[in-house]
């Protein structure tokens, strides 16, 4: 590692009922990469958001190169030499990848007023094609998965050559290949002397590609403690103020045998390929799979926000016909998405409002006029029940933590009072503490009757929570594994085959077969 690069002291931020930074401090040198961890809440964002323009502080001092400055803007960030990573993602999605890349720095055509396409679309494979992406610049941004969007803002970010580059969250919605290659560019810019920022809560990340750790705990800086010699147990201790035993099994107690959904021959081009299982009353079913398996898509259909080819959903053994999400949650289904903000909340409105989104007919008199007494009533006892850490339910969602934005579209759904509850990577950008908070709720949710579907790309995640455990790879269930025999091999052996095979009882195909070749 090099000399100091940056140097952030005293820094203090607040927000209307929140005071996000109290005297937080920073360091990072040339050539490091250094970690920022803490739970949901801790300033980890904010504290790189004022680095980075975004925000401006209300007090302290950042020192970069040796020199006090002062950081307006986010394109000011960027003339110094500053770029930063969301976790959020900003990708404009009418726009095609090549435009979201060199957006407001594309080169001209003969005319000033003419953007040179082929030169713009040229330098962005270049991009891609040093970062081992296999996209086309000229594709979408809509038509990317959240992963691959993910991969296109790092490379928007790579191609700043930025002397700091703050990644928040990057890893998220990766794949594990795609982590591994994205640990080889952070390598790569190491190697150059650039000063890397990353903020991660996936703990076990933390020796693989840290230099030196640094802990928040409630807007202040705790402690920043070489990555080599540091356990993982004292940086949780120093994150949560308690201990947590990250590694302990959740599995709760065994389901009734009563079938609440059975899906059976679901297809939809070559996303979802005869798909069929059952979901007991009080069951935590685990979706496992790598990216593109088709758990996201079966989840889509089943929730009726995708048309299906073929294939039959059955509620308490009535078959139903699910054409809309609206359609669904008449039959008592909820899905929440892995991208809350995109799909799961209203952001510029306030909890009350979320909380009541998709129930608001029985919020309604006759005349079509909100009682808002009923939804005053509601929300209060949610963000009690659910334990959302907010100034108040007229706080805006926007302004809350991972794990509190997701507890807000649990407390939407169990208004909706839907007893069949999809949580697609319910724990995707959240604080090992927010985690054991979901964890504990999901157990909770499951000993009340309600019957729980759970796509998630953390192995542990699945195996912690789970009773059983649908592998799927190529838009085929590729087989089904109790949580007394299931390990993280077994799973994966059974993500990356094409050998598709069913439980004989629990979910049949429709001629019956127990084991067939494709």
């Amino acid at each position: 590692m090099g000399d100091v690069l940056l140097k952030m002291e005293g820094i203090d931020k607040s927000f209307p009922g929140v005071h996000a930074l109290d005297k937080a401090q920073f360091e990072l040198r040339a050539g490091e990469v250094h970690t920022l961890v803490g739970e949901n809440g801790a300033g980890k964002s904010t504290l790189m958001k004022i680095l980075a323009g975004i925000y401006a502080k209300d007090a302290g001092t950042i020192r970069y190169q040796g020199k006090e400055i002062d950081i307006p803007n986010p394109r000011a960030a960027q003339l110094l030499g500053i770029s930063m990573i969301h976790q959020e993602l900003n990708l404009m999605p009418h726009l095609t990848l090549a435009q979201n890349v060199f957006v407001g720095r594309e080169p001209r055509g003969v005319l000033p007023f003419m953007l040179d396409e082929k030169k713009i679309n040229a330098q962005t494979q270049a991009l891609f094609d040093a970062m081992h992406l296999r996209l086309d610049p000229r594709t979408k941004a809509a038509q990317l998965t959240v992963a691959k969007q993910q991969m296109v803002e790092i490379a928007k970010a790579v191609s700043f050559n930025s002397q700091i580059l703050i990644m928040d969250e990057p890893t998220a919605a990766l794949t594990e290949s795609e982590i591994e290659e994205l640990f080889r560019i952070i390598r790569q810019f190491r190697a150059k002397g650039v000063g890397i920022v990353y903020i991660s809560h996936r703990l076990e990340e933390l020796k693989q590609i840290s230099d030196r750790i640094t802990v928040m705990r409630d807007g202040r800086y705790v402690d920043t403690v070489d990555a080599a010699t540091v356990a993982i147990d004292r940086i949780i201790s120093m994150m949560v103020g308690r201990t947590i035993y990250e590694s302990a099994p959740e599995v709760p107690e065994h389901p009734n045998e009563e079938i609440v959904l059975e899906v059976r021959g679901l297809n939809r081009g070559t996303a979802i390929r005869d798909v069929s299982f059952r979901l007991k009353k009080g069951e935590i079913l685990g979706f496992a799979g790598l990216m593109g398996a088709g758990r996201t898509e079966v989840a889509r259909a089943i929730f009726g926000a995708d048309p299906l080819d073929s294939g039959e959903i059955y509620i308490k053994g009535q078959k139903v016909e699910i054409k809309s999400p609206r359609d669904a949650v008449q039959h008592g289904i909820g899905y929440l998405s892995e991208d809350r903000k995109r799909y799961g909340l209203a952001l510029g409105l306030d909890v009350e409002a979320n909380i009541a989104l998709a129930s608001f007919d029985q919020f309604t008199n006759a005349f079509g006029i909100v009682k808002a007494g009923d939804t005053r009533q509601t929300a209060e006892r949610y963000v009690n029940t659910l334990a959302i850490k907010t100034p108040g339910i007229q706080q805006r969602v926007r302004n809350l933590s991972g794990g509190n934005q997701q507890k807000v579209v649990i407390g939407k759904w169990l208004t909706a009072d839907t007893d069949v509850l999809i949580f697609d990577e319910p724990t995707r950008g959240i604080d090992v503490g927010a985690k054991s908070e979901i964890y504990r709720l999901l157990n909770d949710l499951a000993a009340q009757g309600k019957s729980i579907i759970m796509i998630s790309s953390e192995l542990p995640e699945i195996l912690r929570m789970s009773h059983r455990i649908v592998v799927m790879c190529e838009g085929r269930i590729t087989g089904e594994l109790s949580a007394a025999e299931a390990t993280q091999e077994g799973i994966m052996r059974l993500a990356t085959q094409r050998t598709v095979m069913v439980a004989t009882d629990e979910a049949p195909t429709n001629n019956g077969s127990s084991v067939e070749q494709k």
